[in-house]
């Protein structure tokens, strides 16, 4: 007999099979309103009138309020970051770079054995070197080391980045 193993997806919180059944049920049934009882629906959950707008917008607005309300919304961090672009649009000035905390400072040089040959990458400030040619990607390094796909930070055994939780 062979044995299968299930991977859940996403992060649970200790909710029960009952209430996404529940939250899935009130998407489906989205899908059957008319555009009148949606619009009494967004009334029910926004506690506000509904805005003069397409079918598929009120369905694709409600859906994600209902999944909200029901499993919580958007962590902290990713509200900080939104916040923040919105912020850099509205003043027109480009805002402050965000960089992978990952990235090595600029002059380290990273060392990998493939098939016997030890290859050295150097970080530059935009990008890496690897052998004289230039790459913007730690990935694209590791691909021409190797003639195959790679993550470039796996390739190189950089820990992955650590969870954020909410």
């Amino acid at each position: 007999m062979t044995k299968t193993k299930t991977k859940s997806v996403g992060k649970r919180t200790g909710r029960d099979a009952a209430q996404d059944h529940a939250v899935l049920a009130d998407l489906v049934m989205l899908k059957a309103m008319t555009v009148p009882e949606l619009r009494e629906k967004w009334a029910a959950i926004f506690n506000a009138s509904a805005p003069n707008t397409s079918r598929q917008n009120l369905e694709l607005r409600l859906g994600y309020r209902i999944q909200e309300l029901a499993l919580g919304g958007i962590g902290r961090d990713a509200r900080r970051t939104l916040d923040a672009l919105a912020a850099e649009v509205a003043s027109g000035e480009p805002g402050q770079m965000v960089s992978d905390p990952r990235r090595p400072m600029p002059g380290t040089k990273l060392v990998r054995e493939w098939n016997g040959v030890e290859h050295t990458v150097t970080v530059l400030p935009k990008g890496f070197e690897w052998q004289g040619r230039r790459f913007k990607s730690l990935s694209g390094a590791a691909r021409a080391i190797t003639g195959a796909n790679w993550n470039g930070w796996k390739f190189f055994g950089f820990t992955p980045r650590p969870r954020i939780s909410k």
